[in-house]
């Protein structure tokens, strides 16, 4: 990928792989570098970075299966994605979830439904509605 990242974020999980491979495949990024306690995923400009919750708290972190929200947080990651019909079924199929279509709304000139990763974690996917 290019070193040339303009934006990103850093996300804690418990699992890695799983929580990479869910952004990898709903969010379209490619894994750039692996090494035990992190996973990078890229797309052009844009950078993820899973990195391992330390053992000593891990222990203390419960992910309920399906996950709950983690609802109580100040940062919410938004990714642009082809069908949020389409990003539902992934989810699902990854162990995260989407709300039902009829939560969504518009807002500007997206389509746009919340929903969770594996872990819990709140994110929000947005389709172009032009």
């Amino acid at each position: 990928m290019t070193n040339r990242i303009h934006s990103g974020a850093v996300i804690y999980a418990k699992d890695i792989a799983s929580v990479s491979r869910f952004y990898a495949e709903i969010a379209g990024l490619a894994v750039s570098h692996q090494e035990s306690g992190f996973i990078v995923l890229e797309s052009p400009g844009f950078q993820l970075v899973v990195v391992a919750i330390p053992a000593h708290i891990a222990a203390q972190v419960q992910v309920a299966s399906p996950p709950e929200r983690r609802e109580d947080t100040a940062v919410k990651l938004i990714f642009l994605v082809p069908s949020i019909a389409a990003a539902r079924s992934t989810a699902a199929r990854l162990g995260g979830a989407l709300n039902e279509a009829g939560r969504e709304w518009q807002f500007q000139s997206y389509r746009v439904c919340d929903g969770n990763d594996p872990e819990g974690n709140v994110i929000q996917f947005r389709e172009n509605a032009l």
